[in-house]
């Protein structure tokens, strides 16, 4: 094909020049070779830290990322060296993770658009007086710009893993059977429990060891001080009161990163365990299915107050055998083995991608080169 497009003229080359040509190409070849061989790479500069299928990633997503987890830690004491540069090596996984979703999101078309990424800015903005939305993107070491690239970056692998994983999770009516019939002893109550959900905001930092990513919620959201957490967890009850759903609130406030990544789902705390408050426990006595508590204030181990929070009764529970014709026990474990089962797809989905691209880590290299120096 490429010689019908030649001219006969070009066509009587010099046969010397030809010999010529592929003698040079092969010593450049077996140079280049070579080269590799004493580990030669593809230069880069200090100010990136990988790259994914030749995308890089620069050292300043690192420095934030870990800047900002150095601020919400509570410990004062300094980390060594080695400490630190070990928070940054999985740093970087993780950002090449992120960026290997993005990739693939954009393969299939699921890229957050400009509307979807300005609804979700303008929902968390609703929290915050530009003044006090100002302050945040300050405390989170962010221009706006970066901040609207990370919702982006949530929105997308939401998408992403709902299209890949979520979708294809099927829980079928013998699965929860046989759970059922292997775990009944767990179903079988000593005494009531109650099913509950919370939205929490406490004033202090955020403890980096239960969050990923240093973030407790999925908008990064966190008070920094009492008024500010007063203020916080007043307008959530406003938007609660107005009929907004507890669990997305939860989901996007909340400041308790194990809790707040299921909607708020406490779990089914026992009577005993709600009666060592009296206050929160008579308030919980109140309710019915389907509603929250005032605000109530939370209290650290001085008996100060640290945070405040508003909890909803999903369920009551009296003691005794539950049998699977409950409707709620079939919904919590079906819930269980959905998260479970998700959470395993992930993972394998995350190592699946992985091996598919091609991944670069400067970072680790410059560690292992430098001795961990």
């Amino acid at each position: 094909m490429l010689r019908d497009t030649i001219s006969p003229v070009m066509l009587k080359i010099d046969a010397h020049l030809v010999r010529t040509v592929r003698n040079a190409s092969l010593a450049l070849a077996i140079s280049c070779a070579a080269l590799t061989a004493v580990g030669c790479k593809k230069t880069h500069g200090d100010d990136v830290v990988a790259s994914v299928n030749g995308h890089a990633i620069p050292r300043a997503d690192l420095d934030r990322l870990f800047d900002a987890q150095q601020k919400s830690k509570q410990d004062p004491t300094p980390e060594s060296p080695e400490q630190a540069t070990s928070e940054k090596l999985e740093m970087v996984r993780g950002l090449i993770d992120q960026e290997i979703v993005e990739q693939r999101a954009a393969k299939m078309n699921l890229t957050a658009t400009n509307d979807e990424v300005d609804a979700k800015i303008n929902e968390f903005k609703s929290h915050y007086t530009d003044q006090d939305f100002n302050e945040y993107l300050k405390q989170s070491n962010q221009t706006l710009d970066e901040f609207r690239r990370n919702v982006r970056r949530s929105v997308t692998s939401t998408k992403l893993f709902n299209k890949e994983i979520e979708s294809k999770i099927n829980v079928t009516d013998a699965e929860v059977t046989n759970y059922f019939n292997t775990h009944k002893a767990d179903y079988n109550l000593i005494e009531n429990r109650y099913h509950l959900a919370q939205i929490i905001v406490t004033s202090g930092p955020l403890d980096p060891t239960t969050a990923q990513g240093g973030q407790a919620n999925l908008q990064g959201s966190k008070a920094t001080n009492d008024a500010d957490a007063r203020k916080k967890i007043q307008t959530i009850k406003n938007r609660i009161d107005a009929g907004e759903d507890f669990g997305t609130l939860a989901a996007n406030y909340s400041e308790n990163p194990q809790t707040a990544s299921n909607g708020g789902d406490m779990g089914f705390p026992s009577e005993s365990q709600l009666r060592s408050d009296p206050q929160t426990f008579a308030a919980i006595s109140k309710l019915k299915a389907g509603e929250t508590t005032d605000i109530l204030p939370v209290y650290g181990p001085n008996k100060q107050v640290i945070g405040y929070v508003i909890l909803k009764l999903l369920a009551r529970e009296s003691a005794g055998q539950r049998d699977l014709t409950n409707p709620v026990v079939q919904q919590s474990i079906r819930d269980q083995l959905r998260s479970s089962r998700s959470q395993l797809l992930k993972n394998a989905y995350l190592e699946m991608v992985r091996d598919q691209a091609k991944v670069e880590n400067y970072f680790a290299e410059q560690i292992f080169n430098s001795g961990a120096k």
